[in-house]
């Protein structure tokens, strides 16, 4: 039975997690191709909810987030840590400073919102705040959001089986099939709490998006790959995890629908005396 390779475990907190923040870029391509985008009501929200077309985008990855706020009229900077990721946003368009954002430096640069699509957990979460207060304008947003999703139980739990079977391992394994929305509610108030710390903003609000996305068995298979839990294994490991949600997938039909919920703690910049 393959297992993980025997490595130092990675640290509990997400954001000193270093090997998995910047896996990601192994397969950029897949990634930019296979994530799904936000909802458009919620980059509209910010976009409205912001004094200026100015956008820092923290951890914009290949630039899914970032190319919906371009659309939008914004003027978008990147920070990303990951070269390989940022050197596809570069080819889609945006600029891109490759670094940490605890580590970037602003050289007295502000912006009128700063988003974090998916990338937040990877910041130090003390750190990040501060940050944030000192390059967002007053009156500028912050806008931390991200993704919820767990496929439905009969493809989920075959999934978590395979997982457990070929890397008992990683940290990942122990992780039940499904988890509920509240255990993510609860991270997302948990940033609000970091944020209103720093005393800089005003109350920090919660915003949700509830959708629904059709995947065919192909498609689902194109994007379990670029998942956290899965950017790390071996070859033969990916398969047979993938063997065993493929054959979930046909056991439906060979399609089933996600549920979605995208989840957002906002706050604004409090205004200069």
């Amino acid at each position: 039975m393959p297992t993980l390779p025997r490595e130092q475990p990675e640290p509990a907190q997400p954001h000193q997690a270093r090997q998995t923040a910047e896996s990601f870029g192994t397969d950029a391509q897949r990634y930019d191709q296979a994530r799904p985008g936000y909802p458009d009501g919620l980059v509209a929200r910010i976009v409205a909810g912001s004094p200026g077309p100015d956008v820092l985008d923290v951890g914009c990855g290949t630039g899914i987030a970032a190319r919906q706020f371009q659309a939008a009229g914004c003027a978008v900077l990147g920070i990303e840590p990951d070269a390989r990721m940022a050197d596809l946003a570069q080819a889609r368009g945006l600029q891109v400073e490759v670094a940490t954002f605890e580590a970037w430096e602003p050289t007295g640069r502000m912006f009128d919102a700063l988003i974090a699509a998916q990338s937040w957990h990877w910041v130090d979460p003390v750190a990040g705040a501060v940050k944030a207060a000192q390059v967002v304008r007053p009156n500028g947003r912050l806008a931390i959001f991200g993704h919820v999703f767990e496929p439905p139980a009969e493809v989920a739990e075959p999934f978590a089986a395979a997982y457990r079977r070929v890397a008992p391992d990683s940290p990942f394994s122990n992780q039940p099939a499904r988890r509920p929305l509240e255990m993510y509610q609860a991270g997302y108030a948990k940033i609000a709490d970091k944020i209103r710390e720093t005393e800089q903003f005003n109350d920090p609000e919660q915003w949700r998006f509830d959708w629904e996305q059709s995947y065919t068995r192909d498609q689902w298979l194109d994007l379990l790959p670029t998942t956290g839990g899965l950017t790390r294994l071996r070859p033969d490991q990916l398969a047979e995890i993938l063997g065993a949600v493929g054959r979930a997938i046909d056991a439906l039909g060979g399609r089933f629908t996600m549920h979605y919920t995208t989840l957002a703690t906002t706050a604004v910049r409090a205004s200069t005396p």
